[in-house]
């Protein structure tokens, strides 16, 4: 089968380049061709070799996904749905700002971390997308969205793995897709622009640390473990105490000097002023270097849960704030089109009945816990 070069980052690129008996400098070449440019051929890349190119057909192909659809939003925030074979297709989406252009990437088919406010992890999980699959998102916005906007200039600075799937549950298909995104003969992005999103796999962010530092943000969304274990399974496996250990380990490396905290506001469930004085109280015990980025929940029907009223949500702010946190509240993007955070959901076939057992949870009461002091 053919090698598709979307798979590789640039290092990758030249052991495969050797591989076939061609100077390294040849993957430098393909690598600004593929993503700087965004050629999908090989009889484009004018500057190589007609050996080369005619060698690259039978052995290689720049292979992007297959778009099921595409949605514009009344604010200009874009959707698209691309299929990733066998039934499956996932989501991304691009958010446009005065001075910065995001695009949310997912990196799995689905997610097994079963949130119970998110719609991607009611639709189950299925599998992990390859590194081509991760990075075929951004390189296809990029050349839309300049063809669409008709200008040379790159249009999308900042990309936040916030899309379907939990992105350190793929690791070894993320690194490779970060490096890319990072590498000045590929997309050039900042690592203080290029935002890892973990609802906290704790070994892993310290593999990250030490592998590819970026920006981390992490879904908190609870002041404690037992609220937490019923909002994110994963606090079961690791708990609050660890998470804030590890995340300020990460604060060494990271570059930023700080690490985003995300919390999705629920009705009555995580939203009391109590609840906020919790949180202070969590980040001053483990001394965490961090700002709040509070998201008003997109309510779905599987879901059972309600978005706090907005003086619930000031009223919460505030209380961050006063303590002198930086805390901001998300803006509701894309709504009209379910391309809120959240909301993204694709088409999933879920092998591992992920969706049956968050079904499930709605059994459980999410009853208000009573605010205790931090570990």
């Amino acid at each position: 089968m053919t090698a598709n070069l979307l798979d590789y980052d640039l290092e990758g690129l030249a052991a495969y380049c050797e591989s076939l008996g061609e100077k390294r400098f040849r993957a430098t070449q393909l690598f600004r061709w593929i993503h700087q440019r965004g050629a999908k051929g090989f009889d484009e890349m004018t500057d190589l070799a007609r050996s080369l190119r005619e060698k690259l057909k039978g052995r290689a192909r720049i292979e992007g996904l297959s778009i099921i659809s595409q949605h514009e939003s009344s604010d200009g925030t874009i959707k698209w749905l691309f299929d990733v074979g066998d039934g499956n297709a996932v989501e991304a989406v691009f958010i446009p700002e005065d001075d910065r252009g995001t695009l949310c990437v997912s990196s799995q088919a689905g997610c097994a971390v079963g949130c119970r406010f998110c719609s991607t992890g009611h639709q189950g999980f299925s599998r992990n997308l390859t590194t081509g699959e991760i990075v075929a998102q951004l390189w296809f916005a990029e050349h839309f969205l300049r063809k669409h906007l008709k200008t040379d200039e790159r249009v999308i600075s900042n990309v936040v793995m916030m899309g379907m799937g939990e992105p350190l549950q793929n690791y070894s298909a993320l690194v490779p897709a970060l490096r890319t995104m990072l590498d000045d003969h590929g997309y050039g992005l900042s690592r203080r622009r290029v935002t890892v999103s973990t609802s906290g796999m704790t070994r892993i962010m310290d593999r990250l640390g030490e592998d590819c530092p970026v920006a981390l943000a992490i879904s908190l969304h609870a002041p404690n473990d037992e609220l937490r274990d019923k909002l994110v399974p994963l606090n079961r496996k690791h708990n609050l105490a660890d998470l804030m250990e590890t995340a300020r380990r990460y604060l060494q490396v990271a570059p930023r000097d700080f690490i985003t905290f995300e919390y999705c506001m629920l009705d009555e469930v995580n939203d009391s002023p109590e609840h906020a004085q919790e949180l202070v109280r969590l980040v001053r015990h483990w001394d965490v270097s961090c700002k709040f980025n509070l998201i008003p929940f997109n309510p779905f029907p599987a879901s059972g849960l309600k978005r706090s009223p907005q003086h619930r949500i000031a009223a919460f702010a505030k209380v961050l704030s006063d303590a002198g946190i930086v805390t901001t509240v998300r803006k509701t993007r894309g709504d009209d089109i379910d391309a809120a955070c959240g909301q993204l959901a694709g088409d999933v076939k879920d092998r591992t009945r992920v969706g049956e057992r968050i079904a499930q949870q709605r059994t459980i009461v999410l009853q208000p816990v009573r605010s205790g002091s931090a570990q």
